[in-house]
């Protein structure tokens, strides 16, 4: 199986008012460490997507030696960067399965993507998705039979709906630190204490 990785990296961050993805963690860009521990993980390709202000959002990480692709159409929603990283990793390296993660949860690292590559292929199942906060959610790993399930959510739909639609071939993977995402400044002072 060839594993594709996206990190979705598009937004404005309008709550937090400033640009989450270039927020410092133990002395990295959160946008950097998302992309250093997929990169440390098993999967064969990695893109990450970008949208709001990509020039900005740019300078939080090695932009020649890192794929990425822009969403033009990043203010319609999660779907479409998505779908965009999705469509650049088809096209590029033909994949055949795709794992998504976003920038703002510092606890993803390494292991947890490889545990969703093995846990997919030891139970047989489609999808993989990470529990916390008692629901399903990303990172997740998808195989490529839900591709075109992915390509035609709309809007704000995020991967959660196609997981939560194939219940039956999900299976969980406990990862509570991953309830912990960067949506505001008291978000972000939390995760300072921590």
């Amino acid at each position: 199986m060839k594993t594709g990785l996206i990190i979705l990296a598009a937004g404005s961050s309008s709550r937090l008012g400033r640009p989450k993805q270039l927020l410092e963690f133990q002395g990295k860009k959160l946008i950097q460490r998302a992309i250093e521990k997929a990169q440390k993980s098993s999967s064969e390709s990695c893109v990450v997507v970008l949208g709001w202000n990509p020039e900005l959002i740019k300078t939080g990480f090695d932009s020649e030696t890192v794929s990425y692709v822009i969403n033009e159409n990043w203010e319609q929603g999660m779907a479409s960067s998505m779908q965009t990283g999705l469509r650049f990793l088809i096209k590029k390296d033909g994949i055949n399965q795709v794992i998504l993660m976003l920038c703002d949860q510092p606890f993803v690292n390494h292991q947890l993507l490889d545990n969703l590559i093995i846990e997919k292929e030891s139970s047989g199942k489609g999808i993989v998705a990470s529990f916390y906060s008692g629901t399903l959610g990303v990172p997740a790993i998808f195989d490529q039979k839900y591709f075109q399930d992915l390509l035609n959510l709309k809007g704000s739909e995020g991967a959660k709906k196609v997981i939560l639609e194939n219940s039956e071939d999900t299976i969980p993977l406990n990862f509570p630190l991953g309830a912990l995402d960067i949506d505001t400044e008291e978000d972000f002072r939390r995760l300072e204490k921590i």
